[in-house]
């Protein structure tokens, strides 16, 4: 059970191409996002589409796959687990974030 204690895993497209971070040391981050989408009928029979968008990080070898294959549109699924950091803007603005740390990546089709 240990191993389904922050545990994500999302179907979506993405929403840019991935943009690679090359650190010292020779490890790497990608940064991209999904878009996943829900959709449901209200109480007057109208259906409602959502569309939530999730901010992924992908380090080292999981980041070098997103940089040879990733393009924005294409559909993927991930697993990995939920982070959240914050940090100030210039302006000493406080912001929170929410991702996912990426560990596998399933791309489909061509």
């Amino acid at each position: 059970m240990n191993n389904l204690k922050n545990r994500v895993q999302l179907i979506g497209n993405l929403g840019n191409d991935p943009e690679i971070i090359n650190l010292e040391g020779g490890k790497k981050i990608a940064k991209f996002s999904i878009a996943t989408n829900e959709s449901y009928k209200n109480a007057q029979g109208d259906k409602v589409e959502n569309v939530y968008w999730h901010n992924l990080i992908a380090w080292n070898k999981t980041a070098e796959i997103a940089e040879k294959f990733l393009l924005k549109g294409k559909e993927v699924a991930i697993e990995g687990k939920l982070t959240n950091r914050s940090y100030e803007t210039e302006a000493g603005e406080k912001k929170y974030v929410t991702e996912v740390i990426v560990n596998e990546i399933l791309m489909f089709g061509k």
